[in-house]
């Protein structure tokens, strides 16, 4: 299977914009725009997928996705591209443990320490697989591991298990990348991941996520607090202030080789 979009046209299926709140979208030929604008209350996202419900997930490694984009802002949520599982939205109901493999951006209040030494907010090349056996294993001990991971010592020393076990690997990304249009390269192979910007090296994640996936990319205003510590919040974040993520091309296509 080969997705391309140039945006010369409106985006045609299988990729399938969408909205939520006051989002909304905007082409104009040769870019797609995914915009915020300023509101005070409520979950406001704007999109483009390639999935209606997970039944339509269709992305397996080994697999190359090639995206150039630009942000304006991104003051108050998250935002990026990849592939994922869709494991929950704001005010929807149902829950899947995620799994996404991504580029990744969040500004504060979010704060998901996932990856040891990399700040819990900015700008990432990520991955994310909870559903391994050695998370399910540990899972008997998650309740004491927390209240001992709040002694810096010892989260130092026991949080790389869990790392392990939840298929974490991150990278912090400038952020200087953001303002301005840049080609992103994600290289999501059997065994691990090669995330790439204008054709340098940014990251390798040794890490097997498995599919299948949907592709998507977002702009919102939710944060999420997630913390070995046992710190967990959901919410959404005002969003004084217009916010968006424009796409110049799309291309995921299969590799027949690992090419690594």
């Amino acid at each position: 299977m080969l997705t391309r979009a140039d945006f010369q046209l409106p985006p045609q299926l299988p990729l399938r914009p969408n909205v939520i709140g006051d989002g909304r979208t905007l082409h104009v030929p040769g870019r797609f725009h995914l915009v915020v604008p300023p509101a005070a209350a409520g979950y406001h996202d704007a999109q483009i997928s390639d999935y209606t419900t997970p039944a339509d997930f269709c992305w397996h490694p080994p697999l190359r996705l090639r995206i150039r984009a630009c942000f304006a802002g991104l003051h108050a949520g998250t935002a990026g591209f990849g592939f994922w599982n869709h494991p929950f939205v704001p005010g929807e109901r149902g829950f899947r443990l995620p799994r996404a493999v991504w580029f990744f951006a969040s500004s504060p209040p979010n704060d998901m320490r996932l990856a040891l030494d990399v700040p819990g907010a900015g700008w990432k090349a990520a991955t994310f697989d909870a559903l391994r056996l050695p998370f399910f294993l540990l899972l008997p001990a998650a309740l004491p591991g927390l209240l001992l991971m709040r002694v810096p010592a010892l989260y130092r020393r026991l949080w790389p298990v869990g790392q392990r076990a939840l298929g974490v690997s991150e990278a912090l990304l400038d952020p200087a990348l953001l303002t301005d249009f840049h080609e992103y390269t994600l290289d999501w192979l059997p065994e691990s991941v090669y995330f790439a910007v204008d054709g340098q090296p940014v990251h390798h994640a040794r890490v097997a996520v498995r599919g299948p996936l949907g592709f998507i990319v977002w702009i919102d205003n939710q944060y999420a607090i997630v913390t070995p510590q046992g710190r967990f919040a959901f919410g959404v974040s005002p969003a004084l202030h217009e916010q968006s993520l424009t796409l110049e091309s799309v291309e995921i296509e299969p590799l027949l080789t690992s090419l690594r």
